[in-house]
């Protein structure tokens, strides 16, 4: 097995009791390329390193002896192809993988943390090169609107991709964004010449107290007093969330105890960063015998940025966006024993080997008016590129994670 630094564990939804005492045991990368079922690919792996996630409603307990968990991240191609979906675009961060696995051990001593490479140089970031301009990002929803007055959807989730080159180590800028306002999935992962940072908000998808439990968002507003009166009032926000909260519902009710799928809170506001965001929570209790795999597939692609139907949705996506969502629209946190607790990465930003790279999005329906889904896509990357642009004479920049 090839060596991996020995940082703290930054990983999204990792035990925070845990974290300074992991080390590395084992990890899976896989590419669209390799072919198979990557929802099985999980499953397996786990479960051959003693976490028995082939059923999740079998009771586990923390070992803190051994194997802790592992961290887990789905790319939006890799979520596509669970759902038996086109996995859209070719990725503009082909360095990273569409699915990575990394097993965590406990080690009886804190793990010590890395000093900065030598040969890293200062952090800095060039200008943010958008892969489509406004106008086409307009026009792309433009579109959207036009396939909803078709009838062939209901609602999409349209996505843009914008791109900057550095020079240093990216993973402090990352951690940084991890810890934005507000990210309940606030870490990194990294890997061979890739890293991830995290600010999602959002529960895709995790098992908490015997339920399943899925809290998609859907509308936002400026985080100011009017703000949040203006989102509280939108019909057409009420509308779109209500559409995706039912598609949860769908989502969960494949994969649970018949009759069992509730909606314990609806159209909450709640704040990120500088923006107030709706949000609900769905729960469900998990059929008999539930296995990783098979919720994978349920919730891949999360609903709140793909669209409804989901699949047609999707079809859509790929048709419109100009290059893949990499990092972005998947999903990345924990899973131990006896839990699971994955975060959709929106406010995710990732580096490969020159570049940095973001994600920003809305969801689009009949009601969308074009520039202002330009706007709102801005207004959430406005955040996620301020993290990883310190102050001018910052030290933040020299400090790993």
């Amino acid at each position: 097995m090839e060596a991996f630094s020995l940082t703290r564990v930054d990983v999204p939804a990792a035990p925070t009791a845990c974290r300074d005492n992991l080390t590395e045991r084992d990890r899976l990368h896989w590419r669209l390329r390799d072919g198979g079922d990557p929802a099985r690919l999980v499953e397996e792996f786990l479960t051959a390193h003693g976490l028995d996630v082939d059923d999740l409603t079998r009771p586990a307990a923390h070992n803190p002896g051994g194997v802790c968990g592992a961290a887990v991240y789905v790319s939006a191609a890799a979520g596509a192809v669970m759902a038996a979906a086109t996995p859209g675009a070719p990725t503009p961060a082909p360095t990273l993988p569409d699915l990575a696995v990394v097993v965590y051990a406990h080690t009886p001593t804190p793990t010590p943390t890395a000093a900065p490479a030598p040969t890293a140089g200062p952090w800095r970031v060039g200008d943010w090169t958008p892969s489509w301009s406004t106008r086409q990002h307009a026009d792309a929803v433009t579109a959207v609107r036009a396939a909803i007055g078709r009838g062939d959807v209901y609602q999409v989730n349209l996505v843009g991709h914008a791109a900057a080159p550095y020079t240093g180590d990216p993973r402090p800028a990352l951690a940084r964004l991890g810890r934005l306002p507000g990210a309940r999935y606030g870490g990194t992962l990294h890997g061979p010449g890739w890293a991830i940072g995290c600010a999602s908000p959002e529960t895709l998808i995790a098992v908490e107290g015997g339920r399943l439990v899925t809290r998609p968002i859907k509308g936002t507003r400026p985080a100011t007093a009017a703000g949040r009166a203006e989102l509280l009032a939108s019909a057409k926000e009420r509308a779109e969330h209500i559409m995706i909260v039912d598609l949860e519902r769908n989502d969960l009710a494949r994969v649970a105890a018949t009759g069992t799928v509730t909606v314990d809170e609806l159209f909450a506001v709640r704040r990120w960063c500088d923006l107030w965001q709706a949000e609900s929570t769905v729960s469900a209790t998990p059929a008999d015998g539930l296995g990783l795999a098979d919720l994978l597939r349920a919730v891949c692609p999360g609903g709140s940025v793909t669209g409804a139907p989901k699949l047609a949705a999707l079809d859509v996506v790929a048709a419109r966006e100009p290059v893949g969502r990499g990092a972005s629209m998947g999903a990345l946190g924990w899973v131990g024993a006896g839990r699971v607790d994955l975060g959709l990465t929106i406010r995710t930003a990732a580096a490969d080997g020159h570049l940095l790279h973001g994600w920003a999005g809305g969801g689009i329906t009949w009601d969308s008016d074009p520039d202002a889904e330009v706007a709102e896509a801005a207004a959430k990357a406005r955040p996620v590129r301020a993290a990883l642009t310190p102050a001018p004479g910052s030290r933040a920049d020299s400090l790993l994670p």
